[in-house]
């Protein structure tokens, strides 16, 4: 009986054993033609909040990130560079490009949706050289900033819709222009009314 018992240990324990190489061997030879390769972390950027495409070269964009800053790209999207790092604000509501200037860009803070998930802005920034540097120009208890349109023929004027904060009373909340480049705003449209 011990003999027996002996045996069939012995081929429980090779089949067991044959079994686990052949899956092993088969599952080894379903992954052989793939290619691993990185492809970044998966928290780097976040949800596409607006899109500006250069008006005189179609390969130059700006992409606001409602968590992850502004980006930009000079070969239509092969590469792409932080450009709003830097800045006190990474939750963005919109980009614009100034059609009479295309060097001058309006940045939006502040994500323009509600949720749980949304971080909050400081404010209207511009820069003048293409995104290299930037400037806060105001509005900076908006919060959530949801376009910026620039006068086709006027750069000085703009307007800016804020949202103002999403869970209280206050804020930069309506619709602000400026007629001297963003130095000063008026409210053309809203209450404080929440």
């Amino acid at each position: 009986m011990k003999s027996v018992s002996s045996l069939l240990l012995t081929v429980l324990l090779f089949t067991g054993a044959f079994a686990q190489t052949t899956k092993t061997n088969l599952a080894d030879s379903l992954y052989n033609d793939l290619k691993f390769r990185s492809i970044g972390p998966g928290f780097m950027s976040g949800r596409i909040a607006h899109i500006a495409i250069h008006p005189e070269n179609e390969h130059t964009w700006y992409v606001a990130v409602g968590s992850g800053g502004v980006w930009k790209t000079v070969n239509a999207g092969t590469t792409w560079t932080p450009i709003f790092d830097k800045q006190t604000s990474y939750s963005i509501g919109t980009v614009t490009i100034d059609p009479n200037d295309p060097n001058t860009i309006w940045v939006g803070t502040g994500e323009d949706v509600g949720g749980r998930h949304v971080g909050y802005g400081d404010g209207v920034y511009r820069s003048d050289d293409g995104g290299k540097t930037w400037k806060n120009m105001g509005l900076t208890d908006s919060q959530h900033i949801s376009r910026i349109l620039v006068h086709p023929e006027n750069s000085d004027t703009v307007w800016v819709t804020a949202q103002g904060p999403l869970w209280s009373k206050g804020g930069d909340r309506g619709l602000y222009k400026t007629t001297d480049g963003g130095n000063t705003w008026k409210k053309t449209l809203g209450d404080n009314a929440w």
